[in-house]
């Protein structure tokens, strides 16, 4: 589906002790959009959250990518939009960016 968005977080959630029980693999996870660059720094809330629950991989493609180490979480900032696809147990993201990308 996609979305317009100035940048997104992509982290993971904590399961749930079932869930931890029956597989060690997947994780759930969640991608929250902002209408701002950078929200980490920000108090303001996302303005949608999307959430997996069995995920073992998230796939982005073709952006610049920002690695918050205090959270494991990944900050995607400059973006017109964004596509999100679950196929399986992998999500893909990809869209459009405004700053340069990397190779």
């Amino acid at each position: 589906m996609k979305y317009k968005t100035k940048s997104v977080i992509i982290g993971r959630m904590k399961r749930d002790k079932k869930a931890k029980a029956k597989d060690d693999i997947f994780r759930p996870c969640f991608i929250a959009l902002y209408d701002s660059n950078n929200p980490h720094l920000k108090p303001q809330p996302p303005k949608q959250i999307i959430e997996f629950d069995k995920v073992d991989k998230i796939n982005l493609e073709n952006f610049k990518v920002d690695y918050l180490l205090a959270g494991n979480d990944l900050v995607v900032n400059d973006l017109e939009y964004v596509d999100v696809t679950k196929k399986g147990n992998q999500v893909f993201l990809n869209g459009k960016q405004k700053t340069a990308l990397i190779s």
